[in-house]
Parts: C-alpha cells; sequence; structure tokens
C-alpha cells in the first residue's frame, strides 16, 4: 500500500474541521483520508500553522512554497512524489492517487482555506 503525505495550509487544527463552522470541504476531505486509511494506506497530514519544519525539509513542498506561496497548498504526495498542489482532490481522485493511477484534475486553483479562515474557528486562522 501507498503512503499519502498531505502538506496542508494554515489552519487552527490538524484536519481544519473545527470552530462553530467547518468549511464542509474540508471535512469531507478529512473523511476521504479515513477511507483511505481504511483500504490500508498510510496517511500523514502536516499543517503549515503548527508543523512548518515539515515544510521546509521537505525539498519538493519548500521548492512549491518558494514558486508559487501558499497558493500551491495543500500539496499531496504519494509515496515521496507530488500527485496534486493547490487544491483537495476527490475521492475517486485521492483513490486514484493512492493506486498510482494517472489522475485528471482540473487546473490548480487557491486554496480557498489559505486566504479565508475556511476551518471556521474563532481564532483567526
Amino acid at each position: 500500500m501507498s503512503s499519502i503525505t498531505v502538506f496542508d495550509p494554515a489552519m487552527c487544527c490538524s484536519s481544519g474541521v473545527c470552530g462553530p463552522k467547518p468549511d464542509q470541504k474540508l471535512s469531507v476531505f478529512s473523511a476521504d483520508l479515513n477511507y483511505l486509511e481504511s483500504l490500508g494506506h498510510r496517511v500523514t497530514r502536516y499543517n503549515l500553522a503548527q508543523e512548518a519544519a515539515a515544510f521546509a525539509t521537505n525539498l519538493t513542498v519548500k521548492a512549491m512554497l518558494e514558486a508559487h506561496q501558499t497558493e500551491a497548498l495543500p500539496i499531496i504526495m504519494r509515496d515521496g512524489e507530488m500527485v496534486s498542489y493547490g487544491t483537495y482532490p476527490t475521492r475517486e481522485q485521492l483513490v486514484a492517487m493512492a493506486a498510482g493511477e494517472p489522475i485528471a484534475t482540473a487546473e490548480a486553483e487557491s486554496a480557498t482555506t489559505a486566504s479565508g479562515g475556511g476551518c471556521g474557528c474563532s481564532g483567526g486562522c
């Protein structure tokens, strides 16, 4: 089974699913990652606000942030290789990524959680 690593934008908690109005997109994505784990894949998730060292020590992530700033987030990696950036993939896309299949994605878009405090917390993410 593969190892999926997610580098999330800065959020108030590890999943962004907190506060009085959590972003529905993040709730779905968290459930999708749990689904991948239930299939036997290893999932690791890093939050820029709480685990900045993980971003700085990964050369691919560091280069993407230097080139695109936080617009590159989230960055999804499979077994150490980047497979997606700039948007949260669907469950179907995640399953395909985990299986090593090519995926069809829309052009990378700005991560909405990076600029709007999308996790819904009152802490000013």
